[in-house]
């Protein structure tokens, strides 16, 4: 028996597990392998999809699936196939083609598989490639092949939030239209999101909810925030999270990760 077996540690990844330098440190694989290694679970909740996170998973310990695309998707990497995932609705093109009438400055991809299709690619767009590390294929709205699992929409924030607020007025019953960072707006079905699957995950696994750790530091990360037996964030958090009320630990340049297995460690004692 280990000390945390049936604890549910979930991470986001981009500025929480990786760094601004765009590395894990190696306190943090030492934690997570200190806590994994005495019972512990330790997954991802990224809003990155299969194509854009596949290229970092040798940087992460990780012992359970991986849920991707903001928590449209529970990916086991161990077997290589999807455990569950979701789709936006077939309508979302038609409301796509309504909003860049709306909002003509708005840029997007589309997530089909593994493949990602830009409408109206900006600075933004080319920025979120180029980190990520991959390719996509401009196109138009219209000739996009679906069902896509989630879209991001991509502009400097104003813009963003005209986007947000014009969907969000017409159309919240289909979608989640959630910040992942200033400058994207993620849009996944509606109930699609990190919290729902890392309690998806943690049924699936059987851990209670009361063994469930989250940490993240954007909007769309309040979701499991908001499932979990103490919410974390790191102190280089979205002022909407600060504002949310979690306990704040040491930014993501600060190994946050291994802070966080600290403070389990006293918990479970």
């Amino acid at each position: 028996m280990g000390k945390f077996d049936g604890v549910l540690l979930a991470s986001d990844y981009d500025d929480t597990l990786f760094s601004s330098d765009m590395t894990v440190s190696p306190e943090n694989v030492a934690a997570i392998e200190y806590f994994t290694g005495r019972g512990g679970v330790f997954t991802v909740a990224t809003g990155r999809a299969h194509r854009t996170f596949a290229p970092q998973v040798h940087k992460v310990p990780f012992n359970a699936p991986v849920i991707l695309s903001g928590g449209a998707q529970l990916y086991d990497f161990s077997r290589n196939e999807y455990v569950y995932e979701t789709f936006l609705p077939p309508r979302v093109k038609g409301d796509l083609l309504e909003l860049a009438q709306a909002v003509p400055e708005i840029g997007f991809e589309a997530y089909w598989g593994d493949d990602i299709y830009a409408y109206q690619p900006n600075a933004v767009t080319l920025r979120h490639i180029k980190r990520a590390g991959v390719s996509f294929t401009e196109c138009p709205i219209a000739d996009m092949p679906e069902p896509w699992s989630k879209v991001i929409l991509q502009q400097e924030n104003a813009v963003l939030r005209r986007a947000q607020q014009y969907m969000l007025e017409r159309w919240s019953g289909h979608y989640e239209v959630i910040f992942s960072n200033p400058v994207l707006l993620e849009l996944t079905a509606k109930g699609s999101n990190k919290g729902g699957m890392v309690l998806r995950l943690a049924d699936r696994l059987g851990i209670s909810r009361e063994h469930i750790y989250c940490v993240g530091d954007n909007q769309n990360d309040i979701p499991m925030l908001a499932i979990s037996a103490i919410p974390f964030a790191p102190s280089n958090c979205a002022p909407e999270v600060r504002a949310w009320g979690p306990r704040i630990v040491g930014s993501c340049d600060e190994s946050c990760i291994a802070q966080i297995v600290g403070i389990l460690d006293e918990v479970y004692t």
